[in-house]
C-alpha cells in the first residue's frame, strides 16, 4: 500500500468519523434498525433455505416480531406501571431506613454522618408529581408534548425504526456485496479476512449478550419475587437490562435487593436470601451463559468495556451508547491485526536484534 493511500484511508476514516458525530440524532433510529437487522438476518437465511424467497421470509420476520412485540407491550407496561408505583411508595421508606437504621449505625462504626433527605417530604413530592402525570404514559407524553416539533421527531423516529429494519434485512445480502465491490483491490484481501473476524466477534458478542441480558432478567425478576419481594421483578428486570456493563447490574440489583429486604422484614434472613439470589445469578453468568452463549470471542476487559460505553456516550449520545460495545469489539479485532503487523515490522525484528558485542580491550603488555 503507498503512502498516498494511506493518507486517503485515512482522511475517509476521518471524513466518515465527523459525519457520523454531526449526524448522530438523525442516524439514531437507523442504528438502531440495522442492529436489528443483523441480529434477525441469520434467521432469515434458515428461512430461505426452507425454499422461502428473501421478500417473503422478510416479511414473515417483520410480522411475527411485530406481534411478538404488541403482545409484550400489551402486558409489560401495565405491569411496569404497578411496579413503578409499588416502588414510589417502597422509597421514602427506603430513605428512612437509610437516614434512621444505616446512618445511625455508620456514625457509630466509623464516625461518618449521612446527610439524607426528609422522607415525609420526599413522599409528598413523589405522591403530587405522580398524580400529577397520571401514570407512566401521561409523564412521557406530557414531557414530549411540550414541542410540537420534539413530539413530530420522536413519532418520526418510531415510524422510521421498523421501516428501515424491514428494508436494510431485505437488501442486507446486496448491501454487504455491494460494499465488498467497492473495496480498493489492493486492500480487499485485508479488508474482507477483518470483516469476517469481526461478524464472528459481534455475532458472539450482539446475541450472546443479549441472550444473556434476558435470561438474567428472567430469573433475577422470579427469584427476587420467589423470596418475598414485591419490587423484585422491576430489581430483576433492571439488573438483567445492564448487566452488559460489567459488575455494574450485578451491584446495582444486590444494593437494591438488600435495602428492598431489610425495609419490608427487618430481618437478616430475606437480605441473605436476596444475596444468594444474585450469587447463584452470578454463577450462572459467569459459568454456564457466557461461555455457551457470548464465548471467549469479544476478548474485551471489563475496564474497556466500562470506558468505551462512556467514552461513546460522551461523544455521540445514545446512538454512541448503542454501538459503543459493537465498535469497540471490531477495534480490538483490528487492534490485533495492528499488533501482528507491528511484531512482523522492521520496527519490531530491528529493535529485537543482539547488539553487537564489544570486544575487550586487550591486556596491558608487562613491562
Amino acid at each position: 500500500m503507498t503512502a498516498t493511500l494511506r493518507w486517503q484511508l485515512l482522511a475517509l476514516t476521518v471524513f466518515v468519523g465527523i459525519v457520523l458525530w454531526l449526524l448522530a440524532p438523525v442516524l439514531t433510529p437507523f442504528a438502531i434498525a440495522a442492529m436489528f437487522a443483523y441480529l434477525f438476518d441469520p434467521l432469515v437465511g434458515r428461512l430461505q433455505r426452507l425454499r422461502l424467497s428473501r421478500g417473503t421470509a422478510v416479511t414473515v420476520v417483520s410480522v411475527a416480531l411485530l406481534v411478538l412485540l404488541v403482545l409484550v407491550l400489551l402486558w409489560l407496561i401495565p405491569y411496569l406501571e404497578r411496579q413503578f408505583k409499588i416502588l414510589l411508595q417502597h422509597l421514602p421508606d427506603w430513605i428512612a431506613w437509610l437516614q434512621n437504621d444505616a446512618a445511625g449505625w455508620m456514625k457509630a462504626r466509623f464516625g461518618l454522618e449521612l446527610e439524607m433527605p426528609d422522607a415525609q417530604q420526599l413522599s409528598a413530592i413523589f405522591q403530587e408529581h405522580w398524580k400529577e402525570a397520571g401514570g407512566t404514559a401521561a409523564t412521557v407524553l406530557a414531557t414530549v408534548g411540550k414541542s410540537g416539533f420534539a413530539l413530530v421527531s420522536r413519532v418520526v423516529h418510531l415510524v422510521v425504526v421498523p421501516v428501515a429494519f424491514f428494508y436494510l434485512l431485505r437488501d442486507w445480502d446486496a448491501m454487504i456485496a455491494h460494499i465488498h465491490d467497492l473495496l480498493p483491490r489492493s486492500v480487499e484481501p485485508t479488508v474482507a479476512r477483518l470483516a469476517r473476524e469481526s461478524d464472528e466477534t459481534l455475532s458472539g458478542f450482539v446475541r450472546g449478550q443479549l441472550s444473556v441480558m434476558i435470561v438474567l432478567g428472567v430469573f433475577y425478576a422470579i427469584a427476587l419475587l420467589a423470596i418475598g419481594l414485591d419490587v423484585g421483578p422491576l430489581i430483576g428486570v433492571i439488573a438483567g437490562l445492564i448487566s452488559f456493563v460489567p459488575y455494574l447490574g450485578g451491584i446495582l440489583g444486590v444494593l437494591m435487593a438488600v435495602i428492598a429486604a431489610l425495609v419490608a422484614y427487618h430481618d437478616w434472613l430475606h437480605v441473605i436470601l436476596a444475596l444468594v439470589v444474585f450469587g447463584v445469578g452470578h454463577v450462572l453468568e459467569a459459568y454456564v451463559l457466557v461461555p455457551r452463549l457470548v464465548g471467549e470471542k469479544i476478548g474485551l476487559h471489563p475496564l474497556a468495556v466500562i470506558f468505551a460505553i462512556l467514552a461513546f456516550g460522551e461523544l455521540f449520545g445514545f446512538l454512541g451508547v448503542l454501538l459503543a460495545l459493537p465498535i469497540a469489539s471490531v477495534a480490538n479485532v483490528l487492534l490485533r491485526y495492528a499488533h501482528a503487523r507491528y511484531r512482523a515490522s522492521d520496527l519490531y525484528v530491528a529493535s529485537h536484534t543482539p547488539a553487537l558485542v564489544m570486544p575487550e580491550a586487550p591486556p596491558p603488555n608487562p613491562q
